[in-house]
């Protein structure tokens, strides 16, 4: 199973943003949009993740956003509430959430941690800096995996 972090980053927020994972194998890869929100590109990034990355895989963040989502199972209920929270409001994001739901259910063995932001995990700090770097850049970069 694959490790990958991710995180997300924003100048503002609203601002520019900048999202990022990388595998603790070397390859990672990032990217950025100018007008966005941190819970956006937080989100972004671990869709992009599984995206850029087959077979199973353990996805870390400090997002309790996104983590919190599947681990203590949020979106069935949005689905069932017709995408509205639990205070019956439209679920933001939606236009990300869907399609990261989605291609967690069609894949077997996507898992989420949960890892505390800025607590001293090297990898979390490393894909943290990467966030910012464009966010701050507004420029991605893919980087493979080293031979």
């Amino acid at each position: 199973m694959k490790t990958i972090y991710t995180d997300g980053a924003c100048r503002g927020n609203p601002g520019p943003g900048g999202w990022a994972w990388l595998c603790t194998s070397g390859a990672l890869g990032s990217g950025a949009e100018p007008h966005t929100t941190n819970q956006r590109m937080e989100i972004r990034a671990a869709l992009e993740a599984l995206r850029a990355n087959d077979g199973p895989v353990e996805i870390v963040s400090d997002s309790a956003y996104v983590v919190k989502c599947f681990n203590d199972r949020w979106w069935p209920g949005w689905v069932k509430r017709g995408w509205k929270n639990s205070k019956g409001e439209p679920v933001a994001n939606r236009d990300l959430w869907e399609p990261l739901i989605a291609l967690v259910n069609a894949r077997p063995g996507v898992r989420f941690r949960w890892v505390k932001g800025h607590g001293g995990d090297p990898f979390n700090d490393r894909v943290d800096r990467l966030a910012v770097e464009a966010a701050e850049s507004q420029r991605g970069r893919s980087e493979p995996r080293p031979a």
